[in-house]
Order: structure tokens, then sequence, then C-alpha cells
């Protein structure tokens, strides 16, 4: 009896033929129903909640800033973020593609090189990531933490 990986043994290869858009259906839903979400973003008086894995993945920014607070669901305020860019961004992370009037364009590509949104913005290197500081000159994160969740500050 040979085992897992055995060379004597016939090997099949399963696929999912539509993985990818299945996944990203996936994804959509659950921030359209709010299941999940564990983390809030606040800017320009409003407040949007979504899933810290996809923020992980689309931004390096929000990667390195969730892995630094590891609470269970961290409010970040995004100051000097305006709520249509923010709503966008999402759209952008969760749907990979946004429209966007020419108007609203030069800000919401700031902020989404501010944020290093893949796809949109330069992905920085390792060297640069390692200097990445929770504030850049027009923009700031302040990280609130629920207190039954972290009470280390």
């Amino acid at each position: 009896m040979g085992g897992l990986g055995s060379s004597s043994e016939q090997q099949y290869s399963l696929r999912w033929n539509d993985f990818h858009s299945s996944i990203l259906s996936s994804f959509r839903h659950l921030r359209d129903e709010e299941d999940f979400v564990d983390v809030t973003l606040a800017c320009d008086g409003c407040s949007f909640t979504a899933h810290k894995v996809v923020l992980s993945a689309c931004s390096p920014y929000f990667r390195t800033l969730l892995k630094a607070n590891p609470c269970q669901h961290p409010i970040v305020i995004l100051r000097d973020v305006r709520e249509q860019d923010m709503e966008a961004l999402l759209r952008f992370m969760y749907n990979g593609e946004v429209h966007i009037g020419q108007e609203q364009l030069t800000d919401f590509l700031k902020t989404a090189q501010t944020l290093q949104v893949r796809g949109l913005a330069d992905v920085p290197t390792k060297e640069q990531q390692k200097l990445l500081t929770v504030s850049k000159n027009y923009f700031f994160f302040i990280i609130i933490f629920l207190i039954f969740d972290c009470m280390r500050f």
C-alpha cells in the first residue's frame, strides 16, 4: 500500500473551472451581506466594513498595518480620505474594476497610491515596506482597538 503521493498510484488532476470568478463572486457577496467582516474603515464622517484578508491581499500598506495590530475587529480612521474615494477603492478591491468620473480620478488615484492598492499604485520593494510608517504627509491612520479585543496598547 502506497502512501499519498506514491509513485505507483495513478494521479488525477481535478480543476474547478470557474474558480477565480466563483471566489470573486463569493467575496463580493460576503461584503454586500456584511458576513464575516472583521475591520471597519472610517473616513469623511462615514464607515465601511471589510475583510482583513481582502484588504491585505490588495494592499501591502493594509497588510503591514493589520499585521502590526492583530485585533479581532480594528477600526481604522482614514483622515483626508473622501467617502467616494474609499467606496470606489473597496469596489476595486472586491471586484477588480471600478468606474470613476474624470473629476474624481486624480483624488482617487492619489488615495490609491497612498494606500498602495495593487493594480492602481506601484508596489513598494521590501526595503520600502520596512520603512513604512503609520502616518504619511497628508494621510494618517489611527487604530482604535475594541477594549474587549485588545487590552494591550
